[in-house]
């Protein structure tokens, strides 16, 4: 008797113990993973894209370029968006904007090519959130049509993520 009141203890002490709940839903497919290896932005089709190991993790849409958003960036001003390779190389937590991710434009062909027409090449090029200044948009929010001065405009949410995904070091591709 004495035996089935020990084991009867022992089982409802076992049955008082924290399970480990149900198991965990696999996470979504499309969520940027802690360290991304390579982004893609299309100008034509307005997307930012993000690989790890050569596949897409996740793809950013209605993103704003510079208020001069077709063409590639020539010189300081000219509210153009620079079309190439870079490289991301810095981030700027203090930024104007909600985060920013500086693209190390200009590189050595964009310096020579503005100095050909006796200009400066300009240069902190960033991937930005919306402006501080209208700390009333919510995180999703965006403005409307193309507005920076050359830089990459997205949402508080998505520049977040980004901030959180890429790097310093990133490549970068910026096509037409």
């Amino acid at each position: 008797m004495m035996r089935y009141a020990v084991l009867l203890i022992a089982m409802l002490l076992a049955a008082c113990q924290p399970t480990s709940g149900p198991a965990p839903e696999p996470a979504p497919a499309n969520i940027v993973p802690a360290a991304a290896d390579f982004v893609l932005v299309d100008k034509s089709d307005r997307t930012l894209a993000v690989y790890y190991e050569g596949k897409l993790i996740k793809t950013y849409q209605g993103i704003g370029f510079g208020d001069a958003p077709s063409g590639h960036k020539q010189f300081e001003g000219d509210e153009r968006t620079p079309e190439g390779l870079y490289t991301i190389d810095t981030r700027n937590p203090n930024s104007a904007y909600h985060l920013s991710l500086r693209i190390s434009y200009p590189n050595t062909a964009d310096r020579a090519r503005a100095e050909s027409i006796g200009r400066d090449p300009g240069g902190d090029i960033f991937i930005h959130g919306q402006p501080n200044a209208m700390s009333g948009l919510g995180p999703d929010a965006r403005i409307p049509g193309d507005w920076t001065d050359g830089c990459i405009a997205v949402s508080n949410a998505e520049i977040t993520e980004l901030w959180n995904a890429i790097p310093d070091g990133t490549p970068i591709e910026i096509r037409p």
